[in-house]
C-alpha cells in the first residue's frame, strides 16, 4: 500500500489544491493512505480533517513583519519543525512527499529529503514561493500552472499540469437555475459576483459599498462575499438601500452556484481563484492584493491579461475606477464574450488527475 505526504497550507489557495490533490490519488487508489502535515493554528488544522483527512500540525510560522522581536523565536520553531517532522516521516514512511507551499511544506520536504523520500512540489502562482523555490533543487517534480517558470525552477523537472480545484466548479452551467433560487435573485438580471478571498478584500469592500446604489441603477444583481471584518457594514448599507437585489454574506460555502449565476466577477488574483475563473469561464476585473509575496497576485492577474482574458484594476485606484469599470464591461456583452472566450482556453480542467498521475508515476518508478 502505497503512503503519501502532503504538506502546506496557510491559506485557501495552498490547501484547496492539496485536498483536491488528495482527493483525486484517492478516487485512483482508495487504498492509498495521505497524511497531511500543516502549521499548528494556521487554517488547515480545520479544513483538512473536514475534508476527511488527517492532518498534524508543526510549531512553524512565518516572518512577522510587524513585529520584528517577534521573529527571535523563529530558528527555534524550525528546529523543533525539522525533528516533529524527521519523527512524522520515521514513523509514516511515505513512498513520496508532496510540498503545496505555505509555511509547513518547508520543514517537510527538506526532511523528506535529508530521508531519501522522493519529493513533488505544486506551485500554484506564476512567481515562486520562496519555500518552493528552497526545496526544488532535490524535487524529482514540479508541476505548475503558469508557463516560463523555468526562470524559478530547473526546466526538466517542471510539467505544466495547471492548478487542481474543486469539482462542482466544473459543473456549473447546468446549476443556474438553482443558482438563483438559492440567492433569491431573478435570472432575467445581470449578475455581478464580488469575492475578495476568504478573508474579503478591504479595498474592494469599500469601492463596491460607495458605488452599491450606481451598480444597482445600472439594472446589476450583486453577490457579495464580504469576509468577517466587513459583513456587518455591508449588512446595514444593503438594509438601508431597500433591496433585494443584493445577497450579501461573510463566506460563500456554494462557491458552484455562485459561478452558476454570474455575469461577471470581480476578484482577488490569487492562484486559486485565478483557476476557478478559467474553468468557471467568466469575463472578470482582477484587482490584485498589493502586499501578496513577491506581488505574485499581479503576476497571476498579468498573465490573463495578456491574452485579452481579463481586466486588472490595481488597489491603489480601485476605490476611486473599480465600479465605473464594471459598469462599462457589464455594458457590453461583445466584450464580455470576448473576455469569456479567451478565458476558457487557459482552462486546465484535468490538473488534479494529471499531478496524482505525477506523484504515482514516482512511486512506481
Amino acid at each position: 500500500m502505497s503512503k503519501i505526504i502532503i504538506s502546506g497550507g496557510g491559506t485557501g489557495g495552498h490547501i484547496y489544491p492539496a485536498v483536491a490533490i488528495a482527493n483525486e490519488l484517492k478516487a485512483i487508489d482508495p487504498n492509498i493512505e495521505i497524511l497531511f502535515v500543516g502549521a499548528e493554528g494556521k487554517m488547515e488544522m480545520e479544513k483538512v480533517p473536514k475534508a476527511g483527512y488527517k492532518i498534524i500540525g508543526l510549531p512553524i510560522a512565518g516572518i512577522n513583519r510587524s513585529n520584528m522581536l517577534a521573529n527571535f523565536r523563529l530558528p527555534f520553531k524550525l528546529i523543533k519543525s525539522l525533528w516533529k517532522t524527521y519523527k512524522i516521516i520515521k514513523d509514516f514512511k511515505p513512498n513520496v512527499a508532496i510540498g503545496v507551499g505555505g509555511y509547513a511544506s518547508g520543514p517537510t520536504l527538506i526532511m523528506a529529503n535529508f530521508l531519501g523520500v522522493p519529493t513533488l512540489i505544486q506551485e500554484q502562482n506564476s512567481f515562486a514561493g520562496i519555500t518552493n523555490k528552497f526545496v526544488a533543487k532535490r524535487a524529482k517534480k514540479i508541476c505548475v500552472a503558469y508557463p516560463n517558470m523555468e526562470q524559478f525552477f530547473p526546466k526538466e523537472k517542471i510539467v505544466m499540469t495547471g492548478n487542481p480545484v474543486r469539482k462542482d466548479i466544473l459543473e456549473t452551467k447546468s446549476k443556474r437555475e438553482q443558482a438563483f433560487k438559492h440567492f433569491g435573485l431573478d435570472a432575467e438580471r445581470k449578475t455581478l459576483l464580488i469575492i475578495g478571498g476568504s478573508q474579503g478584500a478591504r479595498t474592494i469592500n469599500e469601492a463596491i459599498f460607495a458605488g452599491l446604489n450606481d451598480l444597482i441603477s445600472n439594472d446589476l444583481q450583486i453577490i457579495w462575499q464580504t469576509g468577517k471584518l466587513f459583513i456587518d457594514k455591508a449588512k446595514t448599507k444593503v438594509e438601508s438601500l431597500q433591496t433585494n437585489r443584493v445577497y450579501v454574506s461573510d463566506f460563500i460555502y456554494e462557491m458552484d452556484l455562485a459561478y452558476a449565476a454570474a455575469d461577471l466577477v470581480v476578484s482577488r488574483a490569487g492562484a486559486l481563484s485565478v483557476s476557478e475563473l478559467c474553468l468557471a469561464e467568466k469575463p472578470s476585473i482582477l484587482v490584485p492584493l498589493p502586499t501578496a509575496a513577491e506581488d505574485h497576485q499581479t503576476q497571476n492577474a498579468m498573465s490573463l491579461v495578456n491574452a485579452n482574458a481579463a481586466w486588472i484594476v490595481k488597489d491603489v485606484e480601485a476605490r476611486n475606477v473599480l465600479v465605473d469599470k464594471v459598469i462599462t464591461l457589464a455594458d457590453s456583452q461583445e466584450v464580455m464574450n470576448q473576455l469569456s472566450k479567451n478565458i476558457k482556453t487557459l482552462a486546465r480542467p484535468n490538473a488534479g488527475k494529471e499531478i496524482a498521475a505525477e506523484v504515482l508515476n514516482i512511486i512506481n518508478a
